[in-house]
Parts: structure tokens; sequence; C-alpha cells
């Protein structure tokens, strides 16, 4: 039965060649597959190579796990089905922090040398002479009643009615109404 071993921690610029020499002196294979970049066109950094027989798959992870390969340890395991879960691994190490509340000297976290003074003096800000001074421009105040537009019928053909809320409506309103 053919076992596929996952391998990790490859080098960029290594071809399906190269692997295939280096795993051969283990065993045969039965496939290599290199996954590519779509962008670049360079190999991934990973590859799944194909043992016909277990035991020199078994082999294979043994002698060549955490072995330098161009440069590189490599990570070899034995491959997972895609829909299967990721092995439980141990909880990550964390390092204690120091407790914020504990350290209240007024200089926490400044320990890069004595303070210096300003390099530049600013001018002091102007805000009493822009209230003394007054608004930039004229405040237009807005005519009592309702807006007129023009004093009377320039035409003088048009006769004008009221409708039934006191709006004004032309004569002719019919062949203008759209609806």
């Amino acid at each position: 039965m053919a076992v596929r071993l996952f391998i990790g921690n490859l080098p960029y610029d290594v071809t399906e060649a190269e692997l295939r020499a280096h795993f051969a002196a283990i065993g045969p294979l039965s496939s290599i597959a290199l996954p590519m970049d779509r962008d670049t066109g360079k190999p991934r950094g990973f590859a799944f190579i194909e043992f016909s027989a277990r035991a020199d798959a078994e082999d294979a992870m043994r002698r060549l796990n955490n072995q330098l390969f161009k440069g590189r340890p490599l990570a070899v395991s034995e491959a997972r089905a895609r829909d299967a879960p990721a092995p439980p691994s141990a909880p990550r190490p964390t390092a204690p922090r120091p407790s914020v509340a504990a350290d209240t000297r007024p200089d926490t976290g400044r320990d890069f040398g004595p303070e210096a003074a300003p390099r530049r003096r600013r001018p002091p800000a102007k805000r009493a002479a822009h209230a003394e001074r007054g608004p930039k421009h004229p405040i237009y105040k807005r005519a009592p009643g309702p807006v007129r537009f023009s004093a009377g019928d320039e035409d003088g053909d048009e006769e004008e009615g009221r409708g039934a809320h006191g709006a004004r409506r032309r004569a002719d309103a019919d062949a203008h109404d759209t609806a």
C-alpha cells in the first residue's frame, strides 16, 4: 500500500529532480507533488512524496526529519487527509507579563535617558486676538415673509389661478403636466 509523506520547510528554489534524487536514496518513489505559487511560479515551500512501501516511508521519516537539505532542516511527516483535523498539540508557552498596576512611577517605560529640553519654543496662541476681531465676512439677515423672485408677471399673457390649497396654478398647466 502506498504511503504519502508531507515534506515541509523546503527551499523556494528546489526542483522536482533534486527532491527525487534526495529521497530516492531511501527507496523507490511512486510520485512527487511540488505545488507552485500561482503568482510567482516558484515552489511554495512544501511537497508531497509517495512511497510504494510503508517501510520505506517510515525509514524516510526517521532518517530525513530535521536533516539539512540545501541549508534548511526538512520537516518530514506522514501526510494527513485534507478533511482530517490537525492533531492536537500542546499550547504555546507564554511568558509572564509584569503587572501594570504594580508600577506607579511617573517615568514608567522611559528608560532611554534623561529628559531633554524642547527643540524650539512655540509662540503663544492668538486666541484672544480672534475673539476681539469679530467675523471675517458680513452676516446676511433673511428678510421676513415669503420669498418672491419677481415683482410680477413680465409676459402679462399668462393667467394664473389658485389651486385647492391656495397655490398658484398656470392656465396652461395641463400642457406641462407629466403625470
